[in-house]
């Protein structure tokens, strides 16, 4: 079958297939909903893999997952009609996830990832069910996946897989209906699988990989912020800006300190409360003082990861792999799809992120504490009678609790699967997944923060904050009112993390200073 190669010129169209990819590149068509097409270079490696697969299966040969059987059956040879039908029993059988659905950005972001590998051209799948995958991306069908079942990968794809059989549910125009029920809405025909088509749609890395470039989007957002509300709480406890001098930053020269630094500075320029609190105290207290040592090193952490997953992205990770022509080929047997390194990538942001969000904990609670704050107790001006911002801080504490044990490395989990023949695992996809659980955490404790700093200025009279702090604080003041006596705080958290949420507002802040980094 001829498939029709569209012309990339579309506005708001990402093409995979010329060059390196980037997690941003899956970000803005699982975020950001731009189509996504192939470039004919990437087209041409897909026909010539699925010509080897069609040379194979013409010969006889044998070969894993192409004429064999799958796992501990790979000695069984297959042939003919049973090839087709191992295709499609290979993902009927390993459609079977379990507990919540993922998000429809979670399963769009795999289905670009598995996209990203089969454009390689070392698969060998038809190319209809690369066309078919696009179809779901670009028509708006996302296939209702369980966020539980994988060991690293194959659960997670199969249920997309299904979809593509008619099988099974997805989300389609705002409601869940049957799969084939949204395929025959869009005109599109349940998908005839051939040799190796199976095995490819379970096989590789793209849950795992495609979750963590969701994960980055996210993690960078934060880090920024946590900035502006770190330079809030700085500003509110008094601190002492010399901590900050540029001078004594640099002769520790990690990058990602570097830029916390800078961005301090910009955010506090112009404030009368540091200007008037220089010599107050000796030094202050670490979670104040070392903003730039901890946000820095998580920044770093940050740039490592995304390395490893863009990596991954521009990878061949099935098995097996075809290499070659038809005429001259190989097929080789390998453990490309073992995701160690986005195991442990994900697994170094989710200790980034815990202690992003345990040192904001640190922080507000400072704000709270009258002993050390030098500001009313709990942040209100009737205490006693009012309670204030006492119990968000158990809040703050119990997230930030929650994620030091979400920082407990998956990869270093083990399990024997497939009677003994897959017997080291990376628990990738675990890892990614409580990645994205601990940045909703950390999230919600910067929120908090956000909260508390603000309310905490309230307090700092007539003196001017600095030019980003004064900026923060405005926008937070659009949306949540100073606080005056006790009220509902758990909508006052919801508006703060909904603000945390919005690009505009972070670029305002940041127009306001000169540009953050």
């Amino acid at each position: 079958m001829d498939i029709v190669k569209t012309n990339p010129t579309t506005l708001g169209t990402t093409v995979f297939g010329d060059g390196a990819l980037r997690w941003r590149d899956v970000v803005a068509v699982a975020r950001g909903g731009h189509r996504l097409e192939l470039s004919p270079a990437a087209w041409a490696r897909i026909d010539n893999a699925h010509a080897i697969v069609r040379r194979i299966v013409e010969r006889g040969e044998r070969a894993y997952g192409i004429s064999t059987g799958l796992g501990a059956l790979s000695d069984i040879l297959l042939e003919g009609e049973q090839l087709a039908a191992l295709s499609r029993n290979t993902l009927l059988s390993h459609a079977c996830g379990v507990g919540p659905v993922l998000e429809d950005e979670q399963t769009r972001a795999i289905i670009c990832c598995a996209i990203a590998n089969y454009s390689q051209g070392k698969s060998g799948l038809q190319p209809q069910v690369v066309e078919g995958l696009l179809n779901l991306l670009n028509r708006g069908i996302t296939p209702r996946v369980p966020s539980q079942g994988s060991v690293g990968y194959l659960t997670h794809m199969a249920h997309v897989g299904i979809a593509l059989l008619g099988v099974g549910e997805v989300s389609y125009r705002g409601a869940v209906v049957p799969a084939a029920e949204a395929l025959a809405a869009e005109g599109l025909q349940v998908l005839q699988l051939g040799a190796k088509d199976g095995l490819c749609l379970v096989n590789g890395l793209p849950c795992m990989t495609g979750l963590a470039c969701l994960a980055l989007a996210d993690l960078e957002h934060l880090l920024r912020w946590a900035d502006v509300i770190g330079a809030m709480s700085f500003e509110a406890l008094r601190g002492q800006l010399a901590a900050f001098d540029p001078a004594i930053l640099e002769l520790k020269p990690h990058p990602g300190m570097q830029r916390v630094g800078s961005n301090l500075r910009a955010l506090l320029a112009g404030s009368e409360v540091i200007a008037a609190s220089q010599g107050l105290r000796t030094q202050d207290a670490l979670s104040i003082r070392s903003i730039p040592q901890v946000h820095g090193a998580c920044r770093d952490q940050f740039d490592h990861a995304a390395r490893q997953v863009e990596t991954e992205l521009n990878s061949a990770n099935d098995n097996p792999l075809v290499l070659g022509t038809p005429d001259h080929y190989r097929v080789i047997s390998q453990a490309n799809p073992h995701g160690e390194s986005v195991a442990m990538a994900a697994d170094l942001l989710a200790i980034a992120v815990a202690e992003l969000g345990g040192i904001a904990e640190r922080r507000l609670d400072r704000l709270v504490n009258p002993l050390v704050s030098g500001l009313p107790a709990f942040l209100v001006s009737r205490p006693g009678v009012n309670s204030g911002m006492m119990i968000v801080q158990y809040v703050a504490a119990a997230l930030a609790g929650e994620n030091r044990h979400l920082a407990q490395p998956a990869v270093v989990d083990n399990f024997v699967t497939s009677g003994l023949q897959e017997d080291h695992l990376s628990l990738g996809t675990s890892a990614a997944l409580k990645l994205g659980r601990a940045l909703g955490n950390c999230r919600q404790i910067l929120a908090i923060e956000y909260l508390l700093a603000a309310q905490a200025q309230e307090f700092l009279g007539e003196l001017a904050t600095g030019v980003g702090t004064a900026a923060a604080r405005t926008l937070l003041r659009e949306r949540v009112p100073a606080y005056e006596e006790d009220r509902w705080l758990a909508p006052d958290i919801g508006a703060a993390v909904a603000l945390l949420r919005e690009v505009p507002a972070l670029e305002t802040i940041s127009a306001r200073t000169g540009g953050l980094q």
